[in-house]
């Protein structure tokens, strides 16, 4: 049997971040929380809790936590449903769900998508930012419960649904064109001309350039680790970078950003999976998502 008062300890400890603040939404003592905390680790073998500041659950401890959002999710449906069932303790307390996008969607889109949803139920957002070629794998790892991502086939145990494309265009000042591309983009300018890139998993410009000029290219570069951040830096003359349509639409048109290539647009197509365990329950979600995905995105086409 699980013992889910010492699993939801766990799960507040690594939602809060400390044994204190998981012992006040608990209203019971942080030696309470500790000795539940410690007690199921010893029971099963292995640490759930890296102590530490921020405290944070190990790989075991997110698997509990997500169990124990599935839970919660669960147990607010059936307690809708039977109210006499519901939990004085546990009264108030609410669902945290934990749901995985890329910073160029956070930062365009779906933000408005998240907020329709809280308007509309008291649930949390957890939402944890990676590359869309990469937040598949925190499905996979059973960390989040549902997912914008770049992968059109559905993760094992999700659903998948076609968002449409996000449009990118490879953009810079006037005054950085003039500089490095007097004469067209070239490779030999595209080889002396600083990149921006968003990290280490960014292939964006790579893409770019492999779809528009046919190789690769290795460019020097900017690290510039924010969404914003990236409109600023081309702005500013920093470099040149693929910015997301919706940001830069502005820009363009008052000729303080300008194309590299006018029209050499790069469409990444998106797709919402969500766990099959937490679809239901997770509809008005889905349905937010997907409404202003096709109210804001271009109609999906596939990569070259």
């Amino acid at each position: 049997m699980i013992d889910y008062p010492a699993a939801r300890a766990v799960a507040l400890v690594a939602r809060t971040g400390s044994f204190e603040k998981a012992a006040a939404a608990l209203n019971v003592t942080p030696s309470a929380i500790s000795q539940r905390v410690k007690a199921l680790e010893e029971r099963l073998g292995v640490v759930l809790i890296e102590r530490g500041t921020p405290c944070t659950a190990t790989d075991k401890g997110e698997w509990l936590c997500r169990h124990m959002d599935h839970v919660g999710l669960l147990e607010r449906e059936l307690t809708a449903h039977l109210p006499g069932l519901a939990d004085a303790a546990a009264a108030g307390a609410r669902v945290t769900l934990a749901i995985a996008t890329n910073a160029d969607s956070l930062g365009t889109w779906f933000l408005a998508a998240a907020a329709a949803f809280t308007h509309a139920s008291d649930h949390l957002l957890n939402i944890v930012i990676d590359d869309q070629d990469h937040t598949a794998d925190w499905l996979r790892r059973g960390r989040v419960l549902a997912a914008v991502t770049s992968l059109d086939k559905p993760v094992q145990g999700c659903r998948v649904t076609a968002l449409g494309a996000l449009r990118y265009h490879a953009t810079a000042s006037p005054a950085f064109v003039a500089r490095y591309f007097p004469d067209g983009v070239t490779m030999e300018a595209l080889a002396r001309a600083p990149a921006l890139t968003f990290n280490h998993k960014d292939r964006l410009q790579h893409d770019w350039v492999r779809r528009e000029l046919g190789r690769d290219i290795v460019s020097p570069t900017h690290w510039l680790p924010s969404t914003q951040a990236f409109v600023d830096g081309a702005l500013a003359g920093m470099g040149w970078g693929m910015n997301p349509a919706p940001l830069v639409g502005e820009h363009l048109e008052a000729g303080r950003l300008v194309e590299l290539i006018p029209g050499a647009v790069l469409d990444v197509p998106l797709f919402w999976q969500v766990s099959r365990l937490a679809a239901e329950q997770l509809s008005a979600l889905t349905r937010s998502v997907v409404a202003i995905a096709r109210r804001e995105l271009v109609p999906g086409v596939p990569r070259a």
